[in-house]
């Protein structure tokens, strides 16, 4: 029997899946992204920074899908795993 093979987190059946904060700081969304709802996201495509003190970490989608909507709002102070996005994969 061939199962097909899945990344983590691709074997749920529910279509959607949230992008987390990858550390602790203030997000702020790319400039270049106007991230609404509709958009189209490839997998490790950037959708913002979270700034701490001296850093930038890019904020990246773990998954190809749709943009259903941004769950954090430019300048809101994040801790590492807050949900940032959410999309729809299937």
């Amino acid at each position: 029997m061939n199962e097909p093979m899945h990344a983590s987190g691709e074997a749920l059946l529910v279509p959607e899946r949230v992008i987390v904060a990858p550390t602790v700081g203030v997000f702020r969304p790319l400039e270049s992204s106007d991230n609404d709802a509709g958009d189209q996201l490839a997998e490790g495509q950037p959708i913002g920074v979270v700034e701490g003190p001296g850093t930038a970490t890019p904020v990246r989608s773990p998954f190809a899908g749709e943009l259903v909507g941004m769950l954090a709002h430019p300048g809101e102070r994040l801790r590492e795993g807050q949900p940032v996005a959410w999309l729809r994969v299937a």
